[in-house]
């Protein structure tokens, strides 16, 4: 079902990247959204920007790792725009290199923001979904979820959770009307790499090319992302490279870790450069070789 006209929204992460390209695009529809956020400042700075483009808008602080800050935005969107008609679980962070350099805190630090809040994110908002018989959850993952490439084990292990929550999350809660998707995105240029945490060397110098050839905007991603929920899509994998690295995956999964990756892994690393989007981009030109 179609997100009504007007949505109310709640926006996580909505201070910058992404998330404030969510807030934008609910704006350009009457949009009233509580933009939440860790920091404050920037939450009011994309709140004002929602105003601007015809929106209404509300800032909220919050730590999406904290149950207690995550349960409390149900109360929050009754209070400022009487209801919640969609959530968008979009605060994510990011821990790069090879796993054996990767702290457990940092292991934990991610897990508390990219799975757990997105967990909290569901919970909080099911019950109130269901007593009024509608309401759509947007999950943020990524192609790392759905592809699981080297250096990047716990944002994998997050990504994918947040894929199999929400493929769950969609079967039980489609007899109340309640619509879910997952977003999988390949690499959008947003400034997750700069506040990430990153171990072995040349991991934030990878992440950097590879968000400067980033071929989607913010803005673009928010658009397709509307359009998709708009057509109660599950997965909405906007990135060519990500789709046909999945299609490959799932054709022969086998294959896909023991002779693709591995060679296109080799490769990478002759060129100085290895990251996600570097493999993706390298196991598309594969496929197109076939």
């Amino acid at each position: 079902m179609a997100l009504p006209s007007n949505p109310r929204a709640v926006v996580t992460g909505g201070g910058s990247g992404i998330g404030r390209a969510f807030s934008l695009a609910l704006a350009k529809r009457g949009g009233r959204v509580l933009v939440a956020d860790m920091n404050v400042e920037r939450a009011e700075e994309t709140a004002a920007l929602v105003r601007s483009a015809g929106g209404t808008a509300a800032v909220v602080g919050c730590d999406v790792a904290n149950k207690e800050a995550v349960y409390a935005l149900p109360g929050l969107m009754k209070e400022h725009f009487g209801g919640t008609d969609v959530v968008f679980n979009n605060a994510g962070v990011a821990v790069g290199g090879p796993v054996h350099e990767i702290p457990l805190a940092d292991w934990e630090w991610l897990i508390g923001i990219n799975l757990w809040g997105v967990i909290y994110g569901c919970l909080a908002f099911l019950p109130h979904f269901r007593e009024q018989g509608s309401g759509h959850f947007v999950n943020i993952a990524s192609a790392a979820g759905l592809l699981a490439g080297p250096r990047l084990a716990p944002y994998n292990v997050s990504k994918a959770g947040v894929i199999a929550l929400s493929e769950s999350l969609s079967v039980e809660v489609a007899p109340d009307g309640i619509g879910v998707s997952v977003l999988c995105p390949t690499f959008i240029r947003t400034n997750i790499h700069k506040d990430s945490r990153s171990h072995g060397d040349g991991t934030r110098e990878a992440g950097e090319r590879m968000m400067d050839r980033a071929k989607l905007t913010p803005d673009e991603i928010a658009e397709i992302t509307l359009r998709g929920v708009d057509r109660g899509e599950l997965y909405i994998v906007p990135h060519a490279d990500g789709l046909w690295a999945w299609r490959m995956k799932r054709a022969d999964p086998e294959g896909f870790y023991k002779r693709v990756v591995p060679r296109a892994w080799k490769a990478m690393e002759r060129q100085g450069g290895a990251s996600e989007g570097g493999l993706l981009s390298d196991l598309l030109g594969r496929l197109k070789k076939r």
